[in-house]
């Protein structure tokens, strides 16, 4: 088993998901939240409370591998540094602990998850629950994180079959 731990950062929530892949691919839930940073804490605050949530989620659940979702470009620049910052304070909680990370575009995810890349919130929820066998939709933040760690649990299972050298592919150390 692989276990991939899947981030979607946020300056208010950032979602984490956490599942196991078994060598056929088969993926397993085994943890999901949105660490809520938000609220009246100052931005500094925030990016310390994710930095800090995800290493003791890293510390408690020992990934092998990490996946996240790459910034895309926001109609406001503002939320586009924020978003970008709040990304960064998670690749350096995780770079810590020298994880190989992936990144993907939120349109390979969705197009992995639910077979299109322009599909909304909704959709990716609803897929996420029925991949991963869950009993209930998981809120929207965490979802989305449980969805960057099933498309790499895809791409990471499809490398493998085609034998492709994966040096290099996708990581960052």
């Amino acid at each position: 088993m692989t276990r991939i731990l899947g981030i979607d950062p946020g300056s208010v929530r950032t979602g984490v998901g956490i599942v196991d892949v078994a060598p056929d691919g088969t993926a397993r839930h085994a943890f999901h939240c949105a660490l809520v940073v938000g609220g009246d804490a100052d931005f500094p605050s925030r990016l310390k409370a994710i930095f800090d949530g995800l290493q003791a989620l890293v510390n408690e659940h020992r990934p092998d591998e990490v996946a996240i979702e790459r910034v895309f470009v926001a109609r406001n620049p503002d939320s586009a540094l924020k978003l970008g910052q709040a990304r960064g304070a998670a690749l350096c909680a995780v770079l810590t602990r020298a994880l190989p990370i992936h990144e993907y575009a939120p349109s390979e995810i969705k197009r992995a998850v639910v077979g299109g890349g322009r599909a909304d919130k909704a959709q990716v929820q609803h897929m996420v629950k029925m991949l991963l066998g869950l009993d209930v939709v998981p809120q929207a933040d965490a979802a989305d994180a449980l969805a960057v760690a099933i498309a790499h649990a895809h791409v990471r299972t499809s490398v493998a079959r085609m034998g492709v050298n994966r040096s290099g592919w996708r990581t960052r150390r």
